[in-house]
C-alpha cells in the first residue's frame, strides 16, 4: 500500500483525484454555457435563460469547490501518485501546511485563483444592486469568460490532478522558505486582490455593452475595487513582514518584479476608488474612471503573467512553469478588448458636470490619479526595462533598488502632502481665504515638527519631508474628527465617545478613509525610519563573547543543535543588555534542509514603537562560532501596526449603512408646512 500505512489507500485517494478533475470540466462547461446563455438570453429577452446562465455560475463554484477539496484531500492522504503532490509534499510535511502545500506550485495557486473568482463572482452577482440588474447578463458573461480561461488552462496545461506512471515512496517536499506564517496570508491574499480586480472591471464593461454609461456601476464597482484593493495592500504588507523576518537581511521590499507586479495594479486600484468617489457625489470622470479600471485590470494580468513564467526572472515567480505564452496572449486580449468597448461607448460617456476650479477636491483627486498612475509606469518601465535591454542590445542589465527610490521617492512625498491637502479642501471650489484657514492649524504642525527634528540633528530632507507631511496629514484627520466630534456633543448631547462613534458612523465612506490615510502615514513613518537611521553590524561571535550595536550589548552564550525530521536547527541564545540591565533573551535560529540542500533562517526581534532589534544568524563554524547579522531599525513596528489599521478603515468604509427607519420623521419644510396650517386653522373662525 503506498504510500505508507498512515495514509489511506491508493483505490480511496485516487478516486479523489480523479473526481477533482472531472470537476474541473464541469465547471469549465459551466462557464461556457453561462457565457453563451447570458447574452443570447439578454438579446432575445429570455428571462429563463438568463437566470439559468446566472445559476451555473454557482454551480460552476460549487464544481471548482469540489475541485479544491478534492485537491486537499490528496495531500492530506499523501497520494503521492498526483504530481502536484509529490512535487510539493513529503511524509516529514506537518499536516498544517496542506493549504500552504495547496497554492505553492502553478497548478494549485491556478486552482485557488479559479476558485477564488468563482466564489466571489457569485456574490457579487447575487448581490448585485437593483440599478445593474439590466446589464448584469453582459457583467456576468464577461466573469465567465475570465474563469473559462484559468480552467481550460488547467484542464489542458496545468491539470493539478495529473497522475504519475510511477508512484514515488515520498515526496520532494515543500521549500523550506515557505514554512512560515506569512505563506498562510501573504499569497492568497494577493493572489485573489489581483484575480478579484476582475470584478469591477466587469461591472463596467457590463455597463458599457448593455449602453448604461452613467453611474449605474459607480456603487459596486466602489465596494468590489476596495475589497480587491484592502487585499492587495494587506498581502503587499504581509509580504515584506514575511521577507523581514525569515530572508536574513533585515529589510522588508526588494523591488523584486513580482512584488512590483502586484503593486501596480494596487496603485491602479488607489486611483480608481478615489476617483470613483467624485463620480458618485459630481458625476464627473466618467470616461477617466474607465481607463483607471481598464489599467488596474491589465495591471493586474500583468502580475499574473510575471508569475507564471513571465521573461523577468524572480524569486517569486514559477520557476517550472512554461505558461509565459499563454498568459501573454490573455493580457494582450484583457487590454485590448477593454479599451475597444471603452472606445466603442465613448460618445456616450460624457459626465455630467465640469471641473469647476483646480482649487477643489475634484481636482486634488485628479492629481492624485495622475500620481499614482506615474508612480506605477516608473514601475512598470523599471521591472520590463531589463527585457528591453536585452532584446536590443543582448546585454541584461538589473534595475535595483536605487532608481525606484530616486524616482518613485518624491512622488510619494507629493501623495503624502495631498492625502493632508485634499481632505481639507471643498468640492467645486476654495477661495484662497479659505483654503488658508484650513491649512494653517497643519501646515504650522508639519513645520513644528519639521524644525524639531533639525534641531535634534536630523538634516536629510527626504525624512524632514516626511516627517513633516506626515505630521501634518495626522492632524488635518485629527481637526476634523476633534471638530465634527464637538459639534455632534454640542447638538445631540451625547459623550464624547458616542459622538465620535456616530460621526464615523454618519459618513463611514469618507471616515474610514481617513483611517486608511492614517495607517499610509504609519508604513510611511516605518519605510523612512529604517531606511534612513538603522543601524548594521554584521559579527563573528564566539560562546561568552560580546558586541555593542547602538545603545545594546549583546552576549552570545552558545548554539544547541537539534535534529529534526527533515532538517537540523541551530538555535542560538543571545543575551541583550541595555544600560547595563538584561532586557530579553533572544534565539535566533538557522535550519538546513539535506534533501533541498539549503539553510532557512529565523531572525529573533525586539520590537517596540520606537525601534527593532533584530538579530539574525547568517552561519554556524566549526568551533562554536556563529556569525550574526544585527540590525537597529528605527520606527518599522509602525509599518506592521499599519495593517490592522488599514483593514480597520477598509471594514469602516465597506460597512453598509443601517436600513432605514420605518417611522417617517417629518422634514424641515414638511414642519413648518404643518405648523402654518396649524396657524391658520387656529386663525380660522369656528363654525357652530
Amino acid at each position: 500500500m503506498m504510500p505508507g500505512p498512515k495514509y489511506a489507500g491508493t483505490e480511496a485517494v485516487s478516486v479523489m483525484a480523479d473526481l477533482g478533475a472531472v470537476c474541473l470540466w464541469i465547471a469549465l462547461a459551466l462557464a461556457c454555457y453561462s457565457v453563451v446563455g447570458s447574452v443570447v438570453g439578454k438579446v432575445r429577452g429570455s428571462a429563463e435563460l438568463v437566470i439559468s446562465s446566472r445559476r451555473a455560475v454557482y454551480l460552476a463554484a460549487l464544481a471548482l469547490l469540489v475541485a479544491t477539496l478534492s485537491l486537499v484531500a490528496s495531500f492530506i492522504n499523501r497520494d503521492f501518485e498526483v504530481a502536484y503532490v509529490a512535487a510539493h509534499s513529503d511524509l516529514a510535511m506537518p499536516d498544517r501546511f496542506t493549504w500552504v502545500a495547496f497554492y505553492s506550485g502553478n497548478e494549485g495557486s491556478l486552482l485557488y485563483i479559479a476558485l477564488v473568482l468563482a466564489a466571489t463572482a457569485s456574490l457579487a452577482i447575487w448581490r448585485a444592486p437593483q440599478r445593474v440588474q439590466d446589464t448584469l447578463p453582459y457583467t456576468t458573461a464577461v466573469l465567465m469568460v475570465v474563469l473559462a480561461f484559468f480552467v481550460l488552462v488547467m484542464g489542458t496545461l496545468a491539470n493539478p490532478f495529473d497522475k504519475l506512471a510511477i508512484i514515488p515512496p515520498d515526496g520532494e517536499g515543500i521549500n523550506p522558505l515557505l514554512t512560515h506564517l506569512g505563506m498562510f496570508f501573504h499569497p492568497p491574499a494577493l493572489m485573489a486582490g489581483l484575480i478579484m480586480t476582475s470584478i469591477p472591471l466587469s461591472f463596467a464593461m457590463g455597463s458599457l455593452i448593455g449602453g448604461k454609461t452613467k453611474d449605474e456601476w459607480v456603487d459596486v464597482g466602489r465596494t468590489w475595487g476596495i475589497v480587491s484593493w484592502a487585499l492587495l495592500a494587506g498581502g503587499l504588507l504581509l509580504g515584506s513582514w514575511w521577507a523581514y523576518t525569515i530572508l536574513g537581511w533585515g529589510g522588508f521590499w526588494f523591488w523584486d518584479p513580482v512584488e512590483n507586479a502586484a503593486l501596480m495594479p494596487w496603485l491602479g486600484l488607489t486611483a480608481f476608488i478615489h476617483s470613483i468617489m467624485v463620480q458618485k457625489r459630481r458625476g464627473m470622470f466618467r470616461m477617466w474612471n474607465i481607463v483607471l479600471i481598464n489599467v488596474a485590470f491589465g495591471l493586474a494580468l500583468y502580475g499574473m503573467f510575471m508569475n507564471r513564467g513571465g521573461p523577468v526572472p524572480s524569486v517569486h515567480s514559477f520557476g517550472s512553469s512554461n505558461l509565459g505564452w499563454v498568459f501573454l496572449i490573455f493580457l494582450g486580449v484583457g487590454v485590448l478588448v477593454p479599451f475597444a468597448v471603452f472606445i466603442w461607448r465613448y460618445p456616450l460617456l460624457k459626465s455630467a458636470q465640469n471641473l469647476d476650479s483646480m482649487l477643489s477636491r475634484e481636482a486634488a483627486f485628479l492629481i492624485n490619479n495622475l500620481l499614482l498612475l506615474g508612480i506605477a509606469f516608473v514601475t512598470l518601465w523599471g521591472t520590463v526595462y531589463p527585457l528591453i535591454s536585452r532584446l536590443t542590445t543582448g546585454e541584461f542589465i538589473t534595475v535595483a533598488r536605487p532608481f525606484y527610490d530616486q524616482v518613485n521617492g518624491p512622488l510619494f512625498l507629493a501623495l503624502i502632502f495631498l492625502m493632508g491637502v485634499g481632505p481639507l479642501l471643498p468640492w467645486r471650489r476654495a477661495t484662497p481665504a479659505s483654503l488658508r484657514r484650513s491649512l494653517l492649524v497643519p501646515g504650522l504642525t508639519a513645520l513644528s515638527v519639521v524644525v524639531v527634528l533639525a534641531a535634534l540633528g536630523i538634516h536629510q530632507p527626504y525624512p524632514l519631508l516626511a516627517f513633516g507631511l506626515g505630521a501634518m496629514v495626522a492632524t488635518g484627520i485629527g481637526l476634523e474628527w476633534v471638530r465634527g466630534t464637538r459639534s455632534r456633543h454640542r447638538s445631540r448631547g451625547d459623550n464624547y465617545l458616542a459622538a465620535f462613534l456616530g460621526l464615523i458612523a454618519a459618513n463611514r465612506p469618507r471616515y474610514g478613509g481617513y483611517i486608511v490615510h492614517l495607517a499610509v502615514v504609519m508604513v510611511a513613518l516605518g519605510v523612512v525610519g529604517t531606511s534612513f537611521f538603522n543601524t548594521q553590524l554584521d559579527v563573528v561571535l564566539a560562546p561568552g563573547e560580546s558586541t555593542v550595536v547602538g545603545d545594546y550589548e549583546l552576549r552570545y552564550l552558545g548554539t544547541v543543535e537539534e535534529p529534526k525530521e527533515n532538517r537540523t536547527e541551530f538555535v542560538s541564545t543571545v543575551e541583550v543588555y541595555r544600560n547595563g540591565r538584561l532586557e530579553r533573551v533572544l534565539h535566533p535560529q538557522r535550519s538546513f534542509y539535506p534533501s533541498f540542500n539549503m539553510a532557512a533562517t529565523r531572525a529573533a526581534i525586539r520590537s517596540t514603537p520606537v525601534e527593532d532589534l533584530f538579530v539574525v544568524p547568517s552561519e554556524n563554524l566549526a568551533d562554536g562560532s556563529v556569525g550574526f547579522r544585527i540590525l537597529v531599525n528605527p520606527l518599522i513596528w509602525w509599518m506592521w501596526v499599519a495593517g490592522p489599521v488599514m483593514v480597520l478603515g477598509t471594514v469602516v468604509a465597506l460597512w453598509p449603512q443601517p436600513s432605514p427607519s420605518r417611522v417617517m420623521v417629518p422634514s424641515r419644510t414638511s414642519r413648518a408646512a404643518a405648523s402654518a396650517g396649524a396657524t391658520a386653522n387656529a386663525a380660522r373662525p369656528t363654525v357652530a
